[in-house]
C-alpha cells in the first residue's frame, strides 16, 4: 500500500511539473510576433518638429485606416503596407513641405528591437517586433508610436473621415471580464 501511495505521489509530481514546463513555455511565446507596430519619428526633439511629426501622424493614419479596414491577420496588414510604402513616402513629405520642411521621409518596413511600452491599459513587453517606421528627416527625435495590427489606436467612423483613437483589444477584455 505504501508502494502505491509513493506511485501516485511521483505521479502526481510528474504531473504538476509537466504541466509547469508548458505553462511557462506558453508564456514564453514570442507575443512579439502578434503585432505590427507603427512609429514616426521626429527629424529632432525641437518643438517645430514634433509638432509637425503630430501632423504627420494624422496624414499616415488617414492613408492607413481604409487601406487596413477589416484586414484580419498581420501578414496581409505588412502585404498591404509594402505595396504602400510609396505612397506613405509622398503623403508625408507632401505633409512635411507644406509645414515649410525640406528634410524628406522614408518609410520602411523591418524588424526592430523596442523597448517596454504601455499604451492605456495594454503593455507591450520590450522585443523585436514587425514595424511600420516612418523617418522624419534624420529620424533621431521621440516618436509617436502605435500598433497597426491588430487595430489598436486607430478605427474609421463612418466613411473615414473621422478616426477615434481607442484599444479595441482594452475593449475586448472589458466586455469579456467586465
Amino acid at each position: 500500500m505504501k508502494k502505491v501511495f509513493i506511485l501516485i505521489a511521483a505521479l502526481v509530481a510528474l504531473l504538476i511539473t509537466v504541466n509547469v514546463f508548458f505553462a511557462a513555455e506558453e508564456q514564453e511565446r514570442d507575443v512579439s510576433a502578434d503585432y505590427l507596430r507603427i512609429h514616426i519619428r521626429a527629424n529632432s526633439n525641437r518643438d517645430a518638429d514634433q509638432n509637425v511629426k503630430y501632423e504627420v501622424k494624422a496624414a499616415v493614419v488617414k492613408v492607413l485606416t481604409p487601406l487596413l479596414s477589416g484586414v484580419s491577420s498581420k501578414e496581409k496588414a505588412m502585404r498591404i503596407i509594402a505595396e504602400n510604402l510609396g505612397l506613405i513616402d509622398e503623403v508625408s513629405d507632401g505633409v512635411l513641405r507644406e509645414n515649410g520642411f525640406y528634410y524628406g521621409a522614408k518609410a520602411r518596413l523591418c524588424k526592430e528591437d523596442f523597448p517596454t511600452r504601455t499604451y492605456g491599459e495594454l503593455t507591450l513587453e520590450s522585443g523585436v517586433y514587425d514595424a511600420l517606421i516612418v523617418d522624419l528627416g534624420s529620424g533621431e527625435g521621440d516618436n509617436w508610436w502605435c500598433v497597426v495590427f491588430p487595430p489598436l489606436c486607430f478605427v474609421a467612423d463612418g466613411e473615414g473621415e473621422k478616426v477615434t483613437y481607442r484599444s479595441l483589444i482594452v475593449e475586448w477584455f472589458k466586455k469579456l471580464f467586465g
